[in-house]
Formats: structure tokens, C-alpha cells, sequence
């Protein structure tokens, strides 16, 4: 019987990264795999959906352009945006595969790779089945991987051609005429910017909330909502999806609302987009009895579960699930196996961004978060239309908004960015809240002239009463405020 010192089971990004790093240890690596290297992140996640908004982004932009200018704008056909989507997919998933062939080549019978399933039949036993006899191996370690799937709701009949997920985005022909989205989260959000963006598709959106993004702050929501409704999405608040059902190769489908009142509707397509599910079937870790939580996602310490040599990383865990959270917890995992970590995992820095109209970046808490947690905090928004660069791009629809503790030291708490280069804006405060330092620090940085960032430095320098602009003589652009006691007051 083959034995490894760590099987990694999932190649996906949490699962890729775990063995890219185990590599760095020189110990024996086993890496499994049944589908597609770089899994839901590169193919139906991450990768695929970021480079359809960048397309739709851009031909948004071109409309505007087109029509400031009395031109009309040439046709845009979805095969042609298909296909770039599914060469930008193809380039990196050709990447990760050659430089998994290479990591192969040069450790030898140290890393081995088969495109296979693995199932724990014991803490240190794993079946391992494929298109081949099924055969057994041992591993001193397991880092399970295995992802996740979007999840369905009972009763309604998901073909992924009328009826879709995530998952069958890739199996459109043509913009849809009209597309109902169940969900009013980040990814059902961001689909409804893609599709509204294009101008060819009639969105309806529908929001269990009286709002969207209910996660983030009002005043953050109500810029994308705004947004989309300009673009002609319609948003169904406080709805709830009481049937669905597919009629003559449409989808035909009634909401109920708060007041009691029920609508029914058709259209040509509908996306479910109501959060996901751990993919822990074929595993073996419910057998061997591993701790898991209501949601049936694998309940982890630090990337270790209940069983000691067993690890779990990525959207499988009860933790946030992201790319780039599932990489960290990957490598993290491997470092308490083969080593001693810098420090414990910690996820108050995680970076997220929103691919909306327009971007949308955080890091740490949002207001909606620190009052849920009873923190004293202190704020201040710092409005893109007092930023050069926003107004030389012609896009100056964003804020910059800061939290701090509310004593002498202001620990940075969160930030939100909206607006153009979002997503660049906050590393620096990132690094600030993992070192648990203050605003003064951001406050002395010095940014290039023109760019985004130099908003932050001013957001920060309101905190410390120092900024160029007065927020009290600009109080529609700039704003400062305390939260304490459970409500806002006077500085």
C-alpha cells in the first residue's frame, strides 16, 4: 500500500494551494482531484463571472460613451462574449495544469497527482476512485477540499438550461430576453449587473429583504440598487418565490409579498442564487463521525477538525467562503502539519470585493457589524467627487468610509470602498487592522498624484480632524460620525 505524509483531497484553490505548499516541506504529497484542477473558483466561480462582468463592464461604458456621442453602438453577440470568457478560463486553467505536470516532473515519487475522488475509510486510510480500479492508499495527514455546490430549493425543477445555478451560466446561447434571479446577495447581485449591463435582458431581482445586499450598510446598497433600477432592473423587496415551475420552455413563477398580495410572472430563464452547499458526500467524513455544524459544513479549529490528523479547508468549513480565503486556510493547514505557523489564522483582514456597479471592496467590520457587536466606533466617509483622479476618470459615483475604535488609540476596525479601483484601495488598510495599528499610520502615508487611494489618506486624516476639506463645510461630500450607547451622537 502506497503511503504519503499528507493526501489532499480537492483541487480546487483551497485544495491547489495546500499541495503547492506542502511541496515547500518536501514531505510526500498525494493530490486528488475528480474533475478540474482549480474547481468551482476557475470554471462556474471566480475566474469565469469576473471576466463576464469585465466584458459587460466595458460595453456598459462603451454604451454610455456611444450615446453621449450620438453613435450607435455595434452589435454585441453573447457567442463572442462566450468565447473570451472561456479563453480567459482556458489560460489559467492551461497554466495550473502545466505547472502541476512541472512540480510533478522535478519531486518525482515525492508528489503525485491522480485525477480521481478520495474517501477516508479510516483517519489514515483513503480509498481513492476514478476511471480505474479503485485502489488504497495511507496518509499520515488528510486536508479535505472537496468545495462546494450552489444550493437548490425543493420543488423547483433546475435543468440548467430554463432553470439555472451558477453552474449553468456557461450553458447559454444567447442573451436571455428576460431572466428572473431568486436572491439578492452578492453573487445574485452581481449577475444582475452583468445582464442589465449588456442592455439586452430584462432582470427581474428578487430580494427576501427590503432591501438588497442586506449584509451591507443602507447607504452602501442604496448606490447599487439605484444603479440597477436605472438600468432597468426591477427588484421584488420583502418577495418570497412560492412557485416556479417550467411551461412551454419558459419559466412561469409567483411571488408573495409582506402585504399578502401574490404576482405571477414569466420569463425566459431564472437563476437561483440562495448561497451554498459543502460538498461532504463520498468523503467518509461523516462516517468517521468528523464534528459538523447545523449546515452540514465540516466545523474546523484553526483548519483542524474533531478527528486530530484531519484537516479541512476552503467552502467545505463553516468559514467564509472565498478564493482567497480558501488559499490561506490551505497553506495555513500545511504549516501547522509540517510546521509552526507565524501566527494563528485570523480572518479580521480578509479583503472582499463585490463585482457590481460600481465595485465594491471591504475589509473588516462594516457599521452594520460593529453596532450588531455593541462597538463604540467612530466614521467617516470621504465622497469620490473630492478625490482628482475620480474626476479626471469621469467617475466620481463611490465612497471611501473608515471605522476606528472610539478612544485614543483608533484601532482600524473596517473600511468599505464603492466607486472606481476599489479593489486596489484597501491592502494597506488590510495590513494596518492585521497589525492592530491605528489610523494615524494611514493618515502619513503618501499616495502617487492622481490616484483613488489618496481619498483613503484624506478619510483617514477626518478622523484625526486634520483633512484638506472641512466635512462641516462640506457635509454633502464628507461626513464624520460616532456611534456609542447604541446610537449616533455629537463628537
Amino acid at each position: 500500500m502506497e503511503h504519503y505524509n499528507l493526501c489532499v483531497i480537492g483541487g480546487g484553490p483551497a485544495g491547489y494551494a495546500a499541495a503547492m505548499r506542502a511541496v515547500d516541506f518536501d514531505h510526500s504529497v498525494l493530490l486528488l482531484e475528480s474533475d478540474r484542477i482549480g474547481g468551482v473558483g476557475l470554471y462556474n466561480g471566480a475566474l469565469s463571472s469576473k471576466t463576464f462582468w469585465e466584458l459587460s463592464k466595458e460595453i456598459a461604458q462603451i454604451r454610455t460613451r456611444f450615446a453621449a456621442y450620438h453613435e450607435v453602438l455595434p452589435e454585441v453577440h453573447f457567442g463572442s462574449v462566450l468565447k473570451e470568457t472561456d479563453e480567459a478560463v482556458f489560460e489559467r486553467s492551461a497554466q495550473m495544469e502545466e505547472h502541476l505536470r512541472l512540480v510533478g516532473a522535478e519531486h518525482g515519487d515525492r508528489f503525485r497527482f491522480v485525477r480521481g475522488s478520495g474517501c477516508l475509510l479510516s483517519p489514515t486510510e483513503i480509498e481513492v476512485r476514478g476511471d480505474f480500479d479503485p485502489f488504497t492508499v495511507q496518509a499520515d495527514h488528510t486536508i479535505i477540499a472537496t468545495g462546494s455546490r450552489p444550493r437548490k430549493l425543493p420543488n423547483v425543477p433546475i435543468d440548467e438550461h430554463i432553470i439555472l445555478t451558477s453552474d449553468g451560466i456557461g450553458s447559454l446561447r444567447d442573451f436571455p430576453d428576460s431572466l428572473v434571479i431568486i436572491g439578492a446577495g452578492v453573487i445574485g447581485c452581481e449577475f444582475a449587473t452583468i445582464f442589465s449591463n449588456f442592455g439586452k435582458t430584462r432582470v427581474h431581482l428578487v430580494a427576501k429583504d427590503d432591501r438588497i445586499l442586506p449584509f451591507e450598510d443602507p447607504e452602501l446598497s442604496t448606490v447599487i440598487e439605484q444603479n440597477m433600477i436605472a438600468k432597468g432592473v426591477v427588484i421584488h423587496r420583502n418577495a418570497r418565490l412560492e412557485e416556479m415551475d417550467i411551461v412551454e420552455g419558459r419559466v412561469a413563477y409567483k411571488l408573495s409579498h409582506a402585504d399578502g398580495t401574490t404576482e405571477e410572472f414569466e420569463t425566459e430563464k431564472a437563476l437561483i442564487s440562495i448561497g451554498r452547499v459543502p460538498n461532504i458526500e463520498n468523503t467518509g467524513i461523516r462516517e468517521l463521525g468528523v464534528d459538523l455544524d447545523r449546515g452540514g459544513a465540516i466545523d474546523d479549529q484553526q483548519t483542524q477538525t474533531s478527528i486530530s490528523n484531519i484537516y479541512a479547508v476552503g467552502d467545505i468549513t463553516a468559514d467564509i467562503a472565498l478564493v482567497n480565503v480558501g488559499e490561506l486556510e490551505g497553506r495555513y493547514a500545511v504549516e501547522r502539519i509540517f510546521g509552526q505557523p507565524d501566527r494563528p489564522l485570523i480572518y479580521e483582514n480578509i479583503s472582499t470585493i463585490m463585482f457590481l456597479d460600481p465595485e465594491v471592496a471591504g475589509v473588516g467590520m462594516n457599521e452594520q457589524q460593529a453596532q450588531k457587536a455593541g462597538i463604540a466606533y467612530r466614521s467617516a466617509s470621504f465622497d469620490f467627487r473630492c478625490v482628482p483622479r475620480a474626476i479626471a476618470m469621469r467617475k466620481t459615483q463611490g465612497f471611501f468610509k473608515i471605522l476606528v475604535s472610539d478612544d485614543e488609540a483608533m484601532r482600524i476596525l473596517g473600511m468599505r470602498a464603492l466607486g472606481e479601483h476599489a479593489s486596489t484601495a484597501i491592502q494597506a488598510v488590510s495590513l494596518l487592522i492585521s497589525m492592530n495599528r491605528g489610523i494615524q499610520e494611514l493618515a502619513e502615508l503618501i499616495h502617487p498624484h492622481p490616484s483613488i487611494i489618496e481619498g483613503i489618506q484624506e478619510c483617514a486624516r477626518m478622523l484625526l480632524g486634520t483633512s484638506i476639506y472641512k466635512p462641516h463645510l462640506f457635509p454633502q461630500h464628507l461626513r464624520s460620525r460616532h456611534w456609542r450607547s447604541g446610537e449616533y451622537c455629537s463628537s
